[in-house]
């Protein structure tokens, strides 16, 4: 099992909150968007999954590339488009994760015990974000599939807690130490 940055485990319950917590954070900052900054927001969304989600990923349920945390992360949520939060955040769906690896394969992670990851999801600037056979997150230092990358988180509720920070520092500089 594995446990999230509060200590309960990273379930289902977990990813609701955390969905839960990005939504709302969500809501109080479109309202003023094209207000604050001179245009329009596009999607963002954290994306529960739907039963067609969840039919399609069991398809899958066996793919080693998945591992447990990603199994976990479908299982509640489809994706996260934030194009609009800072450099833009987006955890891809589970399909395009698979396709992805088929065509372009596994990534280099030299920092993992075994050195080969799943990229899951990206950020606007094109970085990649990838997860390791043992969970951890590793963050591209460039925008490609075969440049280097480095850990930034342990596993990936440590991960989603990096992202939910960010959102709220986004949506609330003032709070944030950053903002101080």
């Amino acid at each position: 099992m594995i446990l999230a940055v509060d200590r309960t485990p990273y379930s289902a319950e977990w990813l609701s909150r955390w969905r839960d917590d990005l939504t709302s954070a969500l809501t109080s900052l479109l309202p003023a968007f094209a207000r604050t900054y001179g245009y329009e927001p596009g999607t963002n969304e954290v994306r529960a999954a739907s039963e067609e989600d969840l039919r399609a990923l069991r398809g899958h349920a066996d793919s080693p590339a998945l591992g447990e945390a990603l199994l976990t992360f479908y299982e509640s949520i489809s994706e996260v488009t934030l194009p609009d939060v800072g450099n833009g955040h987006f955890i891809h769906p589970a399909h395009d994760v698979l396709h992805d690896l088929a065509e372009s394969g596994a990534v280099s992670l030299p920092e993992a015990r075994i050195p080969h990851g799943t990229v899951f999801a990206s950020n606007g600037g094109g970085l990649l974000y990838a997860i390791d056979s043992h969970g951890a997150v590793h963050r591209s230092y460039s925008a490609s599939w075969h440049g280097d990358f480095g850990k930034i988180a342990d596993d990936m509720p440590h991960f989603l807690e990096q992202l939910r920070s960010h959102v709220a520092s986004f949506v609330n500089p003032e709070s944030s130490p950053a903002g101080a």
